[in-house]
C-alpha cells in the first residue's frame, strides 16, 4: 500500500484521529549529538497545521520531556519524554536509581534523569566504544536496569513496563481516538 492509501483513514475522520511521533530522527534529522539537533521551520509549520486539523497531536521522545518540548517548540503538541517513563507514578524513586548507576560510571553520558543515553557516534573507534559500552549494558543488566542499543546509542532504562508502546497506548486512550498513527526510526520505535 502507498502512504496516502494508509493515511486515508486517519483525513477522512480528523476529530477522532490520533497522530503520535518520535522526535530525533523523525522530525528533527539526527545529529553528532542531541544538542545540535533541530526540527526544521517547514515540519513546525507542519505540525502547526496538523495540530489544528486532528484530535491528537503527540510526540514520544526518548529524551526528556522538556527538552523534546524546547526541540519541537509548538504548541497544542502533547508530549512524553523518557519513553513514556515519565508516565510512571515511581518516577522519582526510578529517577534516584539511575543517578546512582550514573555515578558509579565513568564515561560520558546524557543524562535525561530517568534514563541514560551513551552516544558513540563521534567516537574515534567505534568498535572500540561499542565494546566498551557493551561492559556498561552488562553491569547495568547486572544492576537491574534494561539496557537497549539504538542507532549508535547505548540506553540505560528502569526495567519496568514502560516504553514508547505503553506512553502510545497512554496518550491515545486519554485523549479518545479511535484510529491513530505512530512514526518513528529506530528500534526503541519498534514499541510504539
Amino acid at each position: 500500500m502507498e502512504a496516502p492509501e494508509l493515511l486515508a483513514p486517519l483525513a477522512r475522520d480528523p476529530g477522532r484521529s490520533a497522530l503520535v511521533l518520535d522526535v530525533d530522527g523523525t522530525l528533527a534529522p539526527i545529529a553528532p549529538r542531541p544538542d545540535l539537533a533541530a526540527v526544521p521551520a517547514e515540519t513546525r509549520a507542519e505540525l502547526e497545521r496538523l495540530v489544528g486539523r486532528y484530535l491528537l497531536v503527540a510526540c514520544v521522545s526518548g529524551r526528556a520531556g522538556e527538552d523534546a518540548r524546547r526541540l519541537v517548540g509548538v504548541d497544542g503538541i502533547e508530549l512524553v519524554g523518557n519513553h513514556g517513563l515519565e508516565l510512571d507514578p515511581r518516577a522519582h524513586e526510578l529517577a534516584g536509581e539511575i543517578a546512582r548507576f550514573r555515578d558509579a560510571i565513568a564515561l560520558p553520558v546524557e543524562d535525561k534523569t530517568l534514563s541514560l543515553t551513551y552516544h558513540y557516534r563521534e567516537a574515534e573507534d567505534e568498535t572500540a566504544a561499542r565494546a566498551e559500552l557493551e561492559e556498561v549494558a552488562r553491569r547495568a543488566r547486572e544492576a537491574g536496569f534494561d539496557a537497549r542499543w539504538g542507532r549508535k546509542v547505548l540506553e540505560i532504562r528502569p526495567a519496568v513496563e514502560a516504553d514508547k508502546g505503553t506512553a502510545v497506548r497512554a496518550v491515545v486512550e486519554r485523549s479518545g481516538a479511535r484510529i491513530g498513527l505512530y512514526a518513528g526510526d529506530d528500534t526503541t520505535d519498534l514499541d510504539g
